[in-house]
């Protein structure tokens, strides 16, 4: 018989808007504020429980429908959420939120395909990263302990550098003081400050902003700076498989992997097998049906996970059994978030089986956070935490401010890096791939 305390009272699902930095990608520019969501449910024992994720409009849409479901069911059946979506989020159902769902894919996506799946996966994991951790503040026990205990004590994370203006270009809108890094002293820079502040001891470069013998150029300055560290480069699939082998050529014995240098599962494999060079994806394989063929094809070593997408906590470490099986290692992939969506990171890698590479995180670049303490890196690293729950608390007058903004600022609802650029350059277009 189900513990009455376990019981859903009430859930809230609470838009935000959280500053960001105007960091480049191929895209363009993020905007000055990134939407989020913030989940709580609490229950009729008297605690609550915490999940935060993407913000986009329609994925508001999705979460409202969703959480009309969770009212009386317990936080010690998480399972429950698979059926939950199932029923509520039909095609037809998001067809009346996303009139671009042709052929079971929407119009808009986070990463990869945005199938039916993906939402019911977004959907999911949001929620049951909040059951388990108000099952976790009831019962005393942190949340790693309902995936079957820590795989290690601490999570090492790679410093993430962008290249980026100096602020927005307009005044008013947020700043901070990392100066703009738009050449290779500046990415150089940016790395000597993360490696000083935060002590991570591996360093990953988004790319596909400058060509990639700019960004092969810097990624080598970078490892020359830091010659122990192992370094990365990302230049979203933005080039063609003739680029990727040529520049995975050049940085052969200088980067850990490359991710993602070229377009679908047959272009990395190619890039791969003629170079040798370890490839990374979170574009090309971000769901478990696609798994099959990249292990076929040989297109990727390592996966860059995201319980945001692929489905939850378990559902990451499902993945890290498949990936141990078939000789692959992991990662994980990191966007815009706080404090909350890093506990459940941090919960997901510490019970993830085989070998992870240090993870991505955007932490450093947030100024704002929605939990009462902050994580605090201490070489590179967080100590997985054995405190009930997540190991964070909810901010409430944060979450309450951050939901002003989103009222107050209804043309950032949703990202749309494209726009951004064109605050800076206002013939600016979308590449398509390859670009280079």
């Amino acid at each position: 018989m189900a513990n009455p305390n376990f019981t859903i009272t009430r859930v809230s699902v609470t838009p935000i808007l959280i500053e960001d930095a105007p960091l480049l990608n191929l895209q363009g520019v993020h905007q000055p504020y990134t939407p989020r969501v913030v989940i709580r449910i609490e229950t009729q024992g008297g605690q609550y429980g915490a999940g935060e994720t993407y913000g986009d409009t329609e994925i508001i849409e999705y979460l409202n429908l969703f959480a009309e479901q969770l009212i009386g069911l317990t936080v010690d059946q998480s399972q429950s959420l698979w059926q939950v979506a199932r029923r509520t989020l039909t095609e037809d159902v998001i067809r009346t939120i996303d009139p671009g769902l042709v052929n079971g894919k929407l119009s808009r996506h986070v990463t990869g395909d945005n199938t039916l799946a993906k939402v019911h996966n977004t959907a999911i994991s949001v929620f049951e990263v909040a059951f388990l951790d108000a099952l976790g503040k009831l019962t005393g026990l942190p949340v790693h302990t309902f995936l079957g205990g820590k795989s290690r004590d601490k999570v090492a994370f790679a410093a993430y550098l962008f290249w980026r203006f100096a602020d927005h270009g307009k005044p008013g809108l947020p700043t901070d003081d990392l100066g703009s890094a738009v050449d290779i002293p500046g990415i150089v820079a940016q790395a000597e400050r993360f490696v000083q502040l935060y002590g991570f001891k591996s360093i990953k470069l988004k790319g596909g902003y400058h060509t990639p013998e700019v960004e092969a150029a810097a990624v080598t300055a970078i490892k020359k700076r830091f010659p122990d560290h192992p370094v990365r480069l990302d230049p979203n699939g933005i080039w063609s498989v003739e680029t990727g082998i040529r520049i995975a050529k050049e940085l052969d014995g200088v980067v850990e992997y490359l991710e993602d240098p070229t377009m679908g599962r047959e272009g990395m494999a190619e890039v791969h097998h003629t170079t040798g060079v370890q490839l990374a994806t979170n574009m090309c394989v971000t769901s478990m049906d696609q798994i099959p063929e990249a292990i076929s094809l040989g297109s990727t070593q390592v996966i860059l996970c995201d319980h945001h997408f692929w489905g939850g906590l378990r559902a990451t470490q499902h993945l890290s059994r498949i990936c141990q099986s078939f000789g692959m290692s992991l990662s994980m992939h990191s966007n815009t978030h706080l404090g909350v969506s890093l506990a459940a990171m941090l919960h997901a890698a510490s019970a993830a089986e085989g070998d992870l590479h240090a993870c991505d995180t955007h932490r450093p670049w947030q100024r704002e956070d929605i939990i009462t303490v902050p994580h605090t890196f201490v070489d590179g690293a967080l100590t997985v935490p054995d405190d009930p729950g997540l190991g964070v608390e909810l901010d409430d007058d944060a979450v309450e401010r951050l939901h002003q903004r989103w009222l107050d600022i209804p043309e950032m609802r949703i990202r749309d890096d494209v726009a951004a650029m064109r605050e800076f350059q206002p013939d600016w277009q979308k590449p398509t791939a390859p670009r280079w």
